[in-house]
């Protein structure tokens, strides 16, 4: 059944369904048919009971004749007929009513009831038996009309019940047996086809958590058999895939980390003898000289930036340096970090305010070093795409679990472009923003890696006063 094809399951399904509904309705009818003629005649009268009471009646009619039609052969007549299951009436000659059990008359034409006698015909739902009442020397005084139905009826009080459980049995069952049915084999049938789902969606939240050393166990000649084993085929090939992307990006990691190193020992060199030279008294330099070697000077310090930048990273993703948190005043600790940009600021004419909202004056543990890095790098962008004259607004929130920091500067707006790549590595921006410096579009990429690991989150945004800004938070690290 398991390598079946998902058609035929379905198939078999409804067959076994239909079957096993008949097969089980059928056994219940014949077990009500058993339980009926067990109860005959004692709980339950057949349909034709009454029916067959009526050669004693008329047995009985015939005995008495023509005293039948006083009324004092009533309660005797009463005793023979079973009124708890058929009606009578008594009629004189003219076809007049004389007494009975019922008013209403069975048959309605005058003299209809001669042609009717001794035989059995249907009035008023029911079967009627016109039994004629014989005089002396063959006379007809009247006749004797008995009214009765075909159906079971209940010996006692007792006999309504199980008529009632039979008639529901009989009724209901084969409705009851086809849902059970359903139920169970569709419960077959969706289990079955469960499983291999089940092992799916657990294989994909595998591979979402970067999982792909687990194996699907299920084999089966059909559809979800293939299904799973091409999903098998694609985590191993995905598998991989990924372990070349992996094997590439650490050979590239290593390469930038070496050139690195490399560079940074002939770069310290070349910065060491430029400023002896520019600093050394008893040097005669001409004015051309003066301006390259300040030139020199001047790169070799931008290239021994982006070194120490690349060798930053390199330590971040490899090692995931530990966290040392540490007690921090926020409101001292942000005067003190600005007071190192004051002179730029000034120099460039380019404002500072500050805004801090919340207990600022109560210690909060976190990395100071690692924050205070991230300020390095997102306020030196603003002082470097701040036009003079302009403003560099800081807000800090310092909350129960977090503090947040906002840091906006009326320089050129982000555009599209940037909001989307500003925190990959190397991006430099778009040409609007990207025209000062000569950065390796490094900074903002450590901060995203700082915050990552400060247990928050940064975005870039324009406000709506047109200011770029720079959101990011950290978790506050419990004692």
């Amino acid at each position: 059944m398991k390598d079946r094809s998902l058609k035929s399951q379905v198939r078999i399904t409804i067959v076994l369904i239909v079957v096993s509904s008949l097969l089980a309705t059928m056994a219940t009818y014949a077990a009500g048919v058993v339980l009926f003629n067990f109860l005959q005649y004692k709980r339950i009268y057949p349909a034709n009971y009454y029916e067959s009471r009526l050669p004693d009646i008329e047995e009985y009619i015939r005995t008495q004749g023509a005293a039948l039609l006083e009324p004092v052969a009533r309660e005797s007549l009463e005793r023979v007929i079973p009124l708890e299951g058929m009606d009578y009436q008594v009629l004189d000659g003219a076809g007049e009513r004389l007494y009975g059990s019922v008013s209403e008359p069975f048959v309605r034409q005058r003299g209809e009831w001669i042609q009717r006698l001794n035989t059995t015909f249907p009035a008023r739902g029911k079967y009627v038996r016109a039994v004629p009442i014989v005089g002396e020397q063959g006379s007809l005084p009247g006749a004797v009309l008995l009214a009765y139905e075909l159906k079971v009826t209940p010996a006692d009080g007792s006999g309504r019940f199980w008529i009632a459980v039979l008639f529901v049995a009989l009724v209901a069952a084969p409705f009851v047996y086809f849902v059970l049915a359903i139920l169970i084999f569709t419960k077959r049938f969706a289990g079955r086809v469960n499983r291999p789902l089940q092992m799916l969606m657990e294989a994909a939240n595998q591979i979402k958590r970067k999982n792909l050393d687990f194996e699907l166990n299920y084999r089966a000649d059909n559809e979800l058999g293939r299904l799973c084993a091409a999903f098998s085929e694609m985590k191993d090939e995905l598998k991989r895939s990924l372990f070349a992307q992996w094997k590439m990006e650490e050979e590239r990691r290593s390469m930038i980390e070496a050139l690195a190193h490399d560079l940074k020992t002939p770069l310290s060199l070349i910065l060491g003898y430029t400023e002896a030279l520019i600093y050394d008294a008893e040097a005669a330099h001409t004015g051309k000289q003066a301006r390259y070697l300040r030139i020199i000077k001047e790169n070799a310090e931008t290239s021994s930036t982006l070194v120490r930048q690349m060798l930053y990273i390199s330590d971040l993703e490899n090692s995931g340096s530990s966290l040392n948190p540490v007690p921090v005043l926020i409101g001292s600790f942000i005067r003190q970090k600005l007071s190192h940009y004051d002179l730029q600021a000034n120099q460039q004419r380019i404002r500072i305010e500050t805004e801090i909202h919340g207990e600022s004056e109560t210690p909060v543990r976190f990395d100071a070093e690692m924050v205070e890095r991230i300020l390095d790098n997102v306020i030196t962008n603003s002082l470097e795409h701040t036009p003079p004259g302009g403003r560099i607004r800081i807000s800090v929130h310092v909350q129960p679990d977090r503090v947040s920091y906002e840091i906006c500067n009326t320089g050129q707006c982000f555009s599209k472009k940037d909001l989307e790549n500003l925190f990959h590595r190397f991006y430099r921006g778009e040409e609007a923003r990207s025209g000062k410096g000569g950065h390796a579009g490094l900074g903002l990429y450590i901060v995203q890696q700082l915050t990552a690991k400060l247990g928050g989150t940064v975005k870039a945004y324009n406000s709506e006063s047109g200011e770029a800004c720079i959101a990011f938070h950290h978790a506050i690290t419990s004692d």
